[in-house]
């Protein structure tokens, strides 16, 4: 007989849910709806019994996760990730098909998920405890270890409800994470809190991953994927359209969303841009040859702008990344030579110019970020995803390998 712990500690099974579109959520007197009844009979009977639009949120997901393997879920907005994290947390059920866990689950999909608005940080450390299946004794254990790590000490007998959603964030991670799920959904909400923190709970994702237990991590971030997970899954339109290790499955699905390298892409309505910045860069064009860039050669990029108000002291940022999201070097308009003045307002463009690109032959991005005086205006991950080829001219292609890097710098031996 096959023991528990050889069987995998999540299977998920022709896993399908279905959502109906345009339903009626708004809550009314009975009343209201009695008279409404008794005034339009057909047409409430046709509310109740006619035809209803719906769509499938997933459809047919079947993958399992081994004890102790953290698994990258990757895909656009509205590709169901969050859907498939929530089933798996029963916070909603499924439509169809089967799942079956293995274990304690602790899951952080939003912000203050499980916490009682009313209830003092320190009751919500206990109330998720007890909600996890943990008894007093195990969270009085781990209590000052959770206090520590999320950095609310001050606050944590005050109601929750007056948290702002970066301490939610921390005390919700810190309780997930310290509780002992033997299985940790995480959600891209970890994008709430501040840099170090987020560093720290990738940190401690990894540690949890490394003691044995099982993460499932929903994030954009391919360098934070590519860093803590060893699979991938890239749900596309509710379906599972590949599987593999972490970093093939994020190659697919950056040539997924990229299936043409052009010369200019639209930013306005950029799905990769933050929430909570302002649009305020309208597009991005380099001047490629064939829509390649060559190493060693000069590479000039544009980016355009719209202000409605003028931006003072601009600080405009791009980042160089491979595919898998890992940043490779980075340009500032405060570092190097501009004509900028003291702001810019309106219409415009900026022009960027790279004397030689140190980029040896692959798939790269660009990041780009707005500052103004410390504070971020704009921010759009993976903006634009062009090539880079070796020129006619060079002959270094025959001395490289994929191993060795993914820039070339000019220095001189000498005995």
């Amino acid at each position: 007989m096959t023991s528990r712990n050889n069987k995998p500690i999540i299977e998920v099974k022709h896993l399908s849910k279905e959502y109906q579109i345009g339903m009626d959520r708004t809550y009314k007197r009975f009343t209201e709806s009695f008279t409404n009844a008794v005034r339009h009979p057909v047409r409430t009977l046709r509310g109740l019994t006619g035809p209803k639009e719906t769509f499938w949120a997933l459809k047919d997901i079947n993958f399992e996760v081994e004890r102790g393997e953290v698994l990258g879920i990757i895909g656009r907005n509205g590709a169901g990730k969050s859907t498939l994290l929530k089933i798996l947390s029963r916070i909603t059920y499924p439509t169809e098909g089967e799942i079956v866990m293995r274990g304690r689950v602790g899951s952080l999909l939003e912000v203050g998920t499980g916490f009682h608005p009313e209830l003092t940080g320190r009751e919500n450390i206990f109330f998720n405890g007890a909600i996890l299946g943990m008894k007093k004794r195990e969270i009085d254990d781990k209590f000052e270890e959770i206090v520590k790590f999320s950095g609310v000490e001050k606050f944590l007998d005050t109601p929750v409800k007056r948290y702002s959603s970066g301490m939610n964030v921390r005390l919700a991670f810190s309780v997930a994470a310290h509780l002992d799920p033997e299985i940790l959904l995480v959600d891209e909400v970890l994008a709430v809190g501040d840099a170090e923190f987020q560093k720290k709970c990738l940190g401690k994702m990894g540690e949890v991953a490394s003691e044995g237990r099982t993460v499932l991590f929903v994030s954009h971030n391919m360098g934070a994927l590519s860093n803590i997970c060893q699979k991938g899954i890239v749900l596309t339109g509710g379906k599972i359209t590949y599987i593999d290790t972490i970093d093939n499955s994020i190659t697919n699905y950056l040539k997924s969303i990229n299936t043409n390298y052009n010369n200019e892409v639209s930013l306005v309505n950029h799905p990769n841009r933050a929430k909570n910045t302002k649009t305020s860069f309208t597009y991005l064009s380099m001047d490629l040859e064939n829509a390649v860039a060559y190493y060693g050669k000069p590479l000039v990029f544009r980016i355009g702008y719209n202000f409605t108000d003028p931006v003072f002291a601009p600080q405009f940022v791009a980042s160089f990344h491979a595919i898998n999201g890992a940043k490779i070097f980075t340009i500032n308009s405060q570092w190097q030579k501009n004509n900028f003045g003291e702001y810019i307002s309106g219409r415009g463009e900026v022009i960027c110019s790279i004397d030689s690109l140190p980029l040896l032959p692959g798939s790269y991005s660009i990041y780009l970020r707005l500052w103004q005086v410390g504070e971020k205006i704009d921010d759009i991950q993976n903006a634009m995803t062009f090539r880079v080829e070796w020129s006619n001219t060079t002959e270094k292609q025959y001395q490289f390998s994929s191993d060795m890097g993914m820039i070339y710098v000019n220095a001189e031996w000498n005995i």
